[in-house]
């Protein structure tokens, strides 16, 4: 079965690691470049992401200071994943948000097909990596 294709998004930004993870992984600094939230940096933590669409429940599922953190979103078996790379005085960001099921199946909360919500998000997660994410950390 085709499976849509995992968002991936890449920034190399002009700061520390420790910086950047500082600016990934509170949920006061997440709520700064991407949606309010009450996450708490803990492997199993179930937190809230406010979305568009209301409250979305998370789940920590790894975090690996400062190189990686990821958590389940919503219900849908979405896993987005922050992945920092020292550059030395750079960092490279990536995120990571797999977990598609196929093409044409329906997301209730969004009432679109997967592809739509995919191609949708992968469009605002380009503007909150390489625009809000950036004027954060290197502002």
């Amino acid at each position: 079965m085709e499976t849509v294709q995992d968002i991936k998004q890449t920034i190399v930004l002009e700061a520390p690691i420790q910086k950047v993870w500082n600016t990934v992984s509170t949920s006061k600094a997440i709520e700064s470049w991407f949606m309010p939230n009450d996450f708490v940096a803990t492997e199993g933590y179930e937190f809230h992401i406010q979305s568009p669409f209301g409250p979305s429940p998370c789940k920590v599922l790894e975090i690996d200071e400062p190189n990686k953190l990821s958590f389940s979103w919503d219900t849908d078996g979405w896993v987005v994943s922050f992945l920092l790379k020292d550059l030395g005085d750079k960092t490279e960001f990536t995120v990571i948000h797999g977990g598609w099921k196929e093409p044409d199946a329906m997301i209730p909360k969004a009432n679109l097909k997967t592809i739509d919500v995919r191609n949708n998000m992968n469009g605002g997660w380009e503007k909150i990596v390489h625009v809000a994410l950036r004027k954060v950390v290197e502002g």
